[in-house]
């Protein structure tokens, strides 16, 4: 049997006894270590179950370092089930072979987060108005994030909080208009292919 303690890495062991309710199990070897992912973080707007669950699957697959859920005027969504959150992210870590989880926060309203924004993180935000082309934007950075609109889009106030904002970039991930799930996908996999660990 193979074991990941999202700590140190994977382990095969072996049973050592099994009970009505409980199974006992040895560690023997350690097959890997714990990966080392990018610095990098996914700010998702939330969305409907089904298309959340699809960018938590794929950003734990891509392996990003953290995922900060974020509630925005105009989430259809405005609750996340973390326990379930969390049970999509093992399963895609397990499915990949990942030994490494992403950290899962709870959801924060868009204030809040730019609030408490640090200040030697990048802010990149996919920004339907415009912005400077996502590849050439991700060139050279690390300790970044990037943040995803709600279905709706970020409305005027909400644009103008994040643009003021000294650490935040407005990208463009192209000339077509993206589902919320696929901007996220989208977004981590130009970032991986410029500046992460592809």
């Amino acid at each position: 049997m193979i074991l990941c303690d999202d700590l140190t890495g994977e382990w095969a062991s072996t049973v050592a006894a099994t009970g009505r309710r409980a199974i006992e199990l040895m560690v023997v070897t350690s097959l890997r270590e714990r990966e080392q992912v990018p610095d990098l973080w996914l700010c998702p707007a939330l969305l409907k179950k089904d298309r959340f669950d699809l960018v938590l699957e794929k950003a734990t697959e891509l392996g990003v370092r953290r995922i900060q859920p974020v509630l925005t005027r105009r989430c259809v969504a405005d609750k996340l089930n973390l326990e379930r959150a969390r049970t999509v992210t093992v399963e895609a870590a397990e499915q990949c072979a990942r030994t490494a989880l992403p950290e899962l926060a709870g959801p924060v309203k868009l204030e809040a987060l730019l609030r408490e924004w640090p200040e030697d993180r990048t802010l990149f935000f996919a920004d339907e108005m415009g912005g400077q082309p996502a590849a050439q934007a991700f060139a050279g950075s690390t300790s970044a994030a990037i943040l995803i609109g709600p279905e709706g889009g970020f409305d005027d106030a909400e644009r103008e909080a994040v643009r003021a904002l000294p650490q935040a970039r407005p990208i463009t991930l192209g000339p077509r208009i993206l589902r919320g799930e696929t901007a996220a996908i989208a977004a981590l996999s130009v970032w991986m292919a410029s500046v992460g660990d592809w």
